[in-house]
């Protein structure tokens, strides 16, 4: 049986992407035909995994009901398990084997390790993370404040958005990674102003698209590199540098 990945037609793909990644996937698709159906979900689903796992899944279930398509990819990494348990009844799935999204901004989860040896105080910026208000910074603070005070008492507020802060604490790099969009020098502006007000150094770093790319265009043949969920498995956590694994998925009784 051929696959999709090394059919000699482009297969026909299913996207499902977390939002950060809108800029990127609509520079890097500039041209193709192999995208058949796109859908993209805020990322403020890493905060509830669960909320992510189900939300996911039921696009996936979607996309099972339908005729056409080809394979399922995921522009997702582990993301604190909140993609643990993904699968479906008809397609192949692909993502990439990364913890995070910056596996996938940086080109590798090799490249995100080194770095990280390198600089384990950085936080990462891109131009998603920046326009969601989701990085460190006087926009965030504000943003936060807003949000908790439709929930919360005041002296709650307070004691909520320092905790937040105590968190950034534990940083003193923005680093910004570049990927080439049109806004990359407003972002990386941003990155380094959020720098500045914090007292903190900043860098910017290229991005490495190559990961998202093959992702996009049906290249999947590096299993160091993508995980591939067949019909009849589900995705699990692998507790080694492989990050993630193929398991069979429960039957439902």
């Amino acid at each position: 049986m051929t696959t999709p990945a090394t059919k000699t037609a482009s297969p026909r793909l299913a996207l499902i992407a977390c939002s950060v990644f809108e800029k990127e996937i609509a520079l890097h698709t500039s041209g193709s035909a192999n995208i058949a159906r796109v859908q993209y979900f805020e990322m403020g689903l890493h905060d509830r995994p669960d909320i992510l796992r189900s939300t996911l899944q039921e696009e996936i279930d979607r996309i099972d009901a339908l005729d056409g398509i080809d394979a399922i990819i995921l522009a997702y990494g582990l993301c604190g398990c909140g993609t643990a348990g993904l699968h479906s009844k008809k397609h192949r799935i692909a993502i990439p084997r990364g913890h995070d999204c910056i596996t996938v901004f940086l080109g590798s989860k090799e490249r995100y390790a080194d770095h990280q040896k390198g600089c384990a105080s950085c936080m990462y910026y891109t131009p998603g993370w920046n326009q969601g208000r989701r990085v460190p910074g006087p926009e965030r603070l504000e943003q936060l404040k807003a949000e908790l005070a439709e929930k919360f008492d005041e002296d709650d507020v307070d004691f909520l958005v320092e905790s937040e802060r105590a968190t950034w604490s534990m940083h003193d790099t923005a680093t910004y990674i570049d990927l080439g969009t049109d806004d990359a020098e407003a972002e990386a502006d941003y990155a380094k102003k959020c720098a500045e007000w914090l007292g903190w150094k900043s860098q910017r770093l290229e991005g490495d698209p190559t990961l998202l790319q093959d992702l996009l265009h049906g290249r999947w043949d590096d299993p160091a590199r993508f995980q591939i969920i067949e019909p009849g498995e589900q995705l699990v956590f692998s507790p080694d540098d492989q990050i993630m694994r193929a398991a069979p998925a429960p039957e439902k009784s």
